[in-house]
């Protein structure tokens, strides 16, 4: 190959990199108007969008530049919703929530069928504007821990945090705050943020508290140990409002 050809082909293959990024780049800042043509994404949209901006501008954020990050707890049956511009480091809390109903009881889910709302640390992976609970937002159970920790065959999934206020594992929210939680999601997926975390955690995991379900489940030291693993992870982030960089160890357990 001469020196012509080598100059010509590393030109096309230039062109081609700026394309499929382009492409990538224009697909992202599009997801809005793409969920905005499903009929609940334009109804949420008209209904709560300005006055989700005007608590950001509160917060010194905007629509356009949010990343958000959500935190829930079973026992408190709360779901928080951090932010901050997706340049920056640290969240702040923004929103918090009542979630409208609960199934199983405190402990992680572990199979199919159990009724368990997990615990742990989590991303959003889908979302859908059509659901059967009015919108709703996938959990990637199970996920490496999970895998790790569980000896069922069938460890189950279709995890949410979805509208409605009935629920079999999942975090119900009423139609009327999945609207909020839901464009708050899109608006940070809009902005380039492909990673949601999503924290579940069994109650707010102060040394006071823990001590206190310590004691209540004194009988269960496999329980314990796994929500003494989450404490680190929840604490960390409680101190330093950072998204957590996890790893899952050969055992199940997370290392921050």
């Amino acid at each position: 190959m001469n020196k012509k050809t080598t100059i010509q082909t590393s030109k096309f293959i230039f062109f081609i990199l700026i394309i499929i990024c382009g492409n990538s780049v224009f697909a992202q800042q599009n997801f809005l108007s793409q969920q905005k043509k499903y009929a609940r994404v334009k109804t949420a949209s008209t209904e709560k969008e300005q006055n989700l901006a005007k608590n950001l501008d509160k917060n010194g954020l905007t629509t356009d530049n949010v990343h958000i990050l959500i935190v829930a707890y079973k026992a408190e049956k709360q779901l928080e919703i951090y932010a901050k511009k997706k340049n920056d480091i640290t969240y702040k809390l923004i929103a918090l929530y009542d979630v409208c109903a609960s199934s199983g009881g405190l402990g992680p889910k572990r199979r199919q069928g159990d009724g368990q709302v997990p615990e742990g640390f989590y991303k959003i992976d889908r979302f859908n504007p059509t659901s059967n609970f009015y919108l709703s937002l996938g959990i990637n159970y199970p996920n490496q821990s999970d895998r790790k920790k569980s000896s069922a065959s069938n460890l189950g999934g279709d995890i949410f945090i979805h509208g409605s206020c009935v629920t079999i594992g999942c975090l119900p929210m009423t139609d009327d705050k999945i609207k909020e939680i839901y464009l708050y999601a899109v608006f940070a997926r809009n902005n380039g943020q492909n990673d949601i975390p999503v924290y579940i955690f069994p109650f707010r995991m102060t040394d006071a508290n823990f001590q206190t379900y310590k004691n209540r489940y004194a009988q269960n030291q496999e329980l314990i140990d796994f929500w003494t693993n989450l404490k680190i992870g929840y604490d960390k982030f409680v101190l330093e409002k950072k998204a957590l960089k996890e790893t899952v160890d050969k055992s199940g357990n997370y290392q921050f």
